[in-house]
């Protein structure tokens, strides 16, 4: 007979018993630590009838090309039950670059669509009710320009902003813990920041300005309870900014969202999501007092993890992610992105994403996991990793707050280290056979399986270099400078930046014109040597 092994260990390092029961849950109130459904501190979810009422958003990622592309791919998801837009941009966007930039070459809608100015955002939206649909952009270092740009298109099809919904993903502290991605020091990106958060709360009140996510954390390597420590310093970061900058807390919290990373320990990843939403609503209510309850809710996007899944046999990526999507809906999430099985080949095909979907759509239609409200709570195990995914959380906090605050401990490399170790930690495991990866170092067939995949081309960045060209002969060049000149004015004061950036897409000023200004005032950023 094998022995039971002495010791098993979650993907965060918490050590699993092999059994749990009520002595697990001492000092533990059902009545302030689990609480109901659609009550604080949340914990079992932020409305009293979840999916009963309404499913989640059904969200997929899609960006490739140009913007034409994108459009035809976002249509096609919607035809097939998509019930939210989610847009991805490739690097020369990210970085606040435009596609002619010398350092855009060999990179053009390579991961994501190509948008250089207002006339590409034209172009993505084509056809598309913008009234009807929620939008979600996953950009961070120049996202309030690519924001300034969707409204501009809502403004000139007559949408009032009041009847946009979305979500733009804005979190710089992310980056520099990381994605790497960012354009200036964390000062001016923070300032964007807030000033995207007061224009949302005054003009565009059903959109969420940012995202605060701890996906691109848990990509990075980090453990389940560091993802949820950063994230959510990081958001109080952003609320402490924003409070500072004279807005109430009640003004904008509720229109505050997360985003979280969905990998491949079920009952933790549960566990992590209902920990989020007691600790922000505990840390919300201790820090600021605020009157109206939805500044306590933590409402979330969820993606399972694109770091779990592998090259080798990509077939079974459809098993990881189906998985990983169930732990997403019973965690409660309010939308929901399911990876493709090729995504760690290529962009996704048609096929391979519309089955990502059907993912979903099985999950909300066939499991009947959405008849009742989180229907693990309760569980002595599921409360037992809940607790102890809080209290991990709460010790880094502890740490952040010895530093001085995110900024600080970014400075000093702190959560980059953190982060580091626990990625080393986790390759030396799966390495020495320690921790098995079916079709990598378990199961391995002998004859590699292929899987078709998408194909950009070159002739996607020939075609949207020509048509930059032709944009920038055909505006009216007095109009742009001027818009860049008042800009440029703006950002040396205190002003927000919102209306200047509207007005310079407006021009059609390009995207790096206008990163090109602001960075004569904010300067730009490296990364500090971290050992």
């Amino acid at each position: 007979m094998q022995e039971c092994p002495s010791r098993v260990t979650s993907l965060s390092g918490l050590e699993i018993d092999q059994v749990y029961s009520t002595d697990v849950l001492k000092g533990w109130a059902a009545d302030t630590d689990l609480g109901n459904p659609g009550a604080f501190p949340y914990t079992r979810g932020l409305y009293s009838a979840m999916y009963r009422r309404r499913l989640w958003t059904m969200r997929q990622f899609a960006g490739f090309g140009t913007a034409n592309d994108t459009n035809r791919r976002m249509k096609y998801l919607l035809k097939h039950g998509q019930t939210g837009l989610s847009v991805a941009f490739d690097m020369p966007t990210l970085m606040g670059l435009d596609a002619d930039d010398s350092l855009a070459r060999g990179e053009v809608g390579r991961c994501g669509v190509t948008i250089s100015s207002l006339s590409d955002m034209e172009s993505l939206f084509e056809n598309i009710p913008l009234d009807k649909i929620t939008t979600s952009m996953t950009i961070n270092g120049p996202a309030a320009i690519i924001f300034a740009m969707y409204l501009a298109v809502a403004e000139r099809r007559g949408i009032p902003f009041e009847r946009l919904g979305g979500t733009l993903q804005n979190d710089i502290l992310k980056e520099y813990i990381a994605q790497k991605e960012w354009l200036f020091a964390p000062e001016p990106h923070i300032r964007l920041i807030t000033n995207t958060i007061a224009y949302c709360a005054q003009h565009v009140w059903k959109w969420h300005p940012v995202s605060i996510s701890g996906y691109h954390i848990r990509e990075a390597g980090s453990t389940a309870v560091q993802e949820l420590a950063f994230t959510l310093y990081n958001g109080l970061t952003y609320v402490d900014a924003t409070v500072n900058a004279g807005l109430a807390v009640d003004a904008f919290a509720p229109q505050l969202s997360f985003f979280f990373n969905v990998h491949n320990d079920f009952f933790e990843e549960i566990a992590k999501f209902r920990a989020a939403r007691r600790l922000w609503a505990r840390e919300i209510e201790r820090r600021y007092h605020p009157k109206d309850p939805r500044s306590l809710q933590l409402r979330c996007h969820a993606q399972t993890a694109g770091c779990s899944l592998t090259a080798q046999q990509p077939m079974n990526n459809v098993v990881r992610v189906s998985l990983q999507a169930l732990a997403a809906v019973l965690s409660g999430t309010q939308s929901l992105h399911t990876n493709s099985l090729d995504e760690t080949l290529a962009l996704p095909t048609e096929g391979a994403v519309k089955l990502a979907l059907r993912t979903q759509q099985i999950i909300a239609n066939e499991s009947h996991v959405i008849n009742t409200v989180d229907p693990l709570g309760g569980s002595y195990y599921i409360e037992s990793l809940t607790n102890r995914m809080e209290a991990g959380a709460r010790e880094y906090f502890k740490k952040i707050d010895d530093i001085g605050g995110m900024v600080k401990a970014i400075e000093r490399g702190f959560p980059q280290r953190e982060i580091f170790e626990a990625s080393h930690r986790y390759q030396q495991e799966v390495e020495q056979n320690e921790r098995s990866i079916v079709g990598v170092n378990a199961f391995v067939d002998d004859v590699p399986c292929s899987v078709p995949t998408l194909k950009i081309h070159p002739e996607v960045e020939l075609e949207q270099v020509t048509r930059l060209s032709e944009l920038r002969k055909s505006r009216d060049a007095v109009r742009v400078a001027d818009t860049l000149r008042k800009l440029h004015k703006a950002a040396i004061t205190s002003e927000n930046l919102m209306p200047y950036l509207i007005d310079a897409v407006k021009s059609y000023a390009t995207l790096g014109e206008i990163c090109g200004r602001l960075k004569e005032v904010f300067g730009t950023y490296s990364e500090p040597i971290v050992l």
